[in-house]
């Protein structure tokens, strides 16, 4: 599986309804509130090949109440 973050701006009032879609959503593996230029951070695992971009865009983003996205990827754990 490979693993990325996904930073979640919210529209003004709407961080704890697009927590709860994503939670519903049973995509996120973790979901954070968070202080700063973004709300909400999650984390996904999606299986090798899979096109991350094309996966948030129509699984994470289509979320009402989301206003803008930063996907972060990953290479290794330590």
């Amino acid at each position: 599986m490979i693993p990325f973050f996904v930073q979640i701006k919210c529209q003004l009032g709407k961080s704890y309804e697009v927590a709860t879609d994503l939670a519903n959503a049973e995509i996120a593996s973790e979901i954070y509130s968070t202080a700063g230029d973004f709300d909400l951070m999650a984390k996904f695992y999606v299986e090798p090949g899979t096109d991350i971009g094309h996966f948030v865009n129509e699984k994470v983003q289509t979320i009402p109440g989301i206003q803008d996205t930063r996907t972060i990827l990953t290479f290794k754990a330590f």
